[in-house]
């Protein structure tokens, strides 16, 4: 499932763990938002670690489903990175 994940985080090494885990999940289009395809397993992982470590009466995550028509269909102004079609295929 493709899914943009946004985060604001307060506490900076929380901040840069759960950039690290995103990472190996999806890719950093902006300074916290990620734009990732993953499994229902991976979705779960996601949650289990922000109920983990995250504070959640101060920080916030917010994950987006997005279908695979509505990720063509998107509009990018300004500086980017600019994601193909097998930029985002499972090898």
């Amino acid at each position: 499932m493709n899914v943009v994940i946004t985060y604001d985080i307060t506490d900076h090494k929380v901040r840069t763990r759960f950039h690290k885990f995103l990472k190996n999940l999806g890719i950093n289009v902006q300074k916290s938002v990620f734009e990732c395809d993953i499994s229902e397993y991976e979705l779960i992982e996601i949650r289990r670690f922000c109920k983990t470590h995250l504070n959640l009466d101060e920080d916030s995550v917010r994950i987006y489903k997005i279908c695979s028509h509505c990720m063509s269909m998107a509009q990018v102004q300004g500086t980017t990175i600019k994601l193909r079609p097998q930029d985002w295929e499972i090898v």
